[in-house]
């Protein structure tokens, strides 16, 4: 299972270089299931959340499974008031 990891930090100012890294990523990887690893995301802002759903729109119109391991309780809590938590499932 291709795992595409995200970087310690990814604001506004990071996000078209990520996500250009992570959409370059699944082209890569040729198997059915992408987890996204956020365990090293320690600052962050709504970029982050945007950049994750944009992987996740590509991954699924790719016939693929998204999941995203260890995302930060404060970007989750944001998901949620953002009502996109249901979009980012755990791995």
């Amino acid at each position: 299972m291709p795992m595409l990891v995200l970087p310690q930090e990814l604001t506004h100012r990071q996000a078209p270089a990520c996500l250009r890294m992570l959409l370059q990523g699944l082209k890569v990887h040729k198997e059915p299931n992408v987890v996204v690893d956020a365990q090293a995301l320690a600052l962050f802002d709504t970029s982050a959340l945007a950049v994750l759903l944009e992987c996740r729109r590509e991954a699924l119109s790719d016939r693929k499974t998204f999941a995203v391991q260890g995302l930060p309780a404060a970007l989750a809590s944001m998901a949620g008031l953002y009502g996109v938590a249901e979009l980012l499932p755990a791995a």
